[in-house]
């Protein structure tokens, strides 16, 4: 999967973000049990991918307080 950026991430909305958070979750998560198996070659993408969940999660977070506008309103 490639690095998100959060420009990408503003463009989405709340439920896109929402899935996208519990699909990096499950990513990680099968990340991890590679880890601990032996099995994970590149050790960076447990980190890439923690850092996009925080990424969501920040962009999430904006919406909440307002910071940046939802992208149905745009429209």
């Amino acid at each position: 999967m490639a690095k998100l950026t959060a420009g990408e991430l503003r463009g989405l909305s709340r439920d896109e973000l929402n899935a996208k958070v519990a699909q990096l979750k499950e990513e990680l998560f099968g990340l991890r049990f590679a880890a601990a198996t032996g099995q994970l070659d590149t050790h960076g993408r447990l980190r890439e991918a923690r850092k996009d969940i925080a990424r969501v999660y920040t962009v999430l977070q904006e919406l909440n307080l307002g910071i940046i506008a939802e992208p149905d309103e745009d429209k």
